[in-house]
């Protein structure tokens, strides 16, 4: 199976405080692969350098076969990233945060076809997207978020923490369309959470990441056997544990 993303003995520091201590992990093509782990793990700096955003002090990173953030500019267009704050558009409206997306980022002057699916992903209805982005709930916005990340099918989709701080219902929605989204279209998708309920449900694999080290991965199966655990939050606590 094609890897999607490599990296290797990747290590990141700001001034003193080193955040990534040599991560080394494997995404494949049309996996959900995330990144879990406690706030202030590494998990935003990770993806950051994975899409080339941040540049890292060590090791070696590839994307879809390109040295990133070197050869960056040969992916641009086969990678879509949603940070974890919002990066849409208050004053516009739902579909006009879509339309202007989908004019950026999509190929071949499909931009219709592109805003069509981006509606249909974030399951807000007409009325709903014709209202400005500044009196949406928090859950509406990152659904609008979401739909104009992946509605430009990109080869993969870089997500930080997806679900966070949503509602039970929205957070549901979400993790839906990401497993839909992969399944059906076979993009690969990799996406942080802090969330081990999460991770369990809606990714193929999973790396548990603490204080900048990855302390495990493999499919949730793998990890619980690996920790005697009898889910994920108890494998990372047992699997920190040993390493203290």
């Amino acid at each position: 199976m094609e890897v999607v993303v490599r990296v290797e003995g990747l290590r990141k520091s700001y001034g003193k405080t080193e955040v990534l201590k040599g991560v080394d992990l494997e995404v494949r093509s049309g996996e959900v692969f995330g990144i879990v782990g406690p706030n202030g793990a590494g998990k935003t700096t990770l993806l950051r350098i994975v899409v080339g955003l941040v540049r890292p002090s060590a090791g070696k990173v590839v994307v879809l076969g390109h040295k990133v953030p070197d050869e960056v500019e040969a992916i641009r267009g086969l990678i879509s990233y949603l940070p974890e704050e919002s990066n849409l558009y208050g004053r516009l409206t739902g579909y006009e945060n879509l339309e202007f997306f989908a004019r950026i980022y999509s190929r071949g002057g499909r931009a219709d076809e592109v805003v069509k699916l981006g509606a249909a992903l974030s399951g807000l209805s007409e009325r709903e997207l014709s209202r400005k982005v500044e009196t949406y709930s928090k859950g509406m916005v990152r659904r609008v978020a979401l739909a104009a990340t992946l509605m430009v099918r990109p080869k993969l989709a870089v997500l930080d923490e997806p679900t966070a701080g949503l509602d039970v219902v929205s957070a549901r929605y979400i993790r839906e369309v990401i497993r839909r989204f992969a399944r059906e279209l076979g993009t690969t998708v990799l996406m942080s959470s802090h969330n081990m309920f999460e991770v369990s449900k809606v990714c193929d694999r999973v790396a548990l990441i603490d204080s900048g080290v990855i302390v495990a991965q493999g499919t949730v199966e793998e990890i619980l056997s690996l920790s005697g655990a009898e889910d994920l939050e108890e494998a990372f606590a047992k699997l920190v544990s040993r390493r203290s």
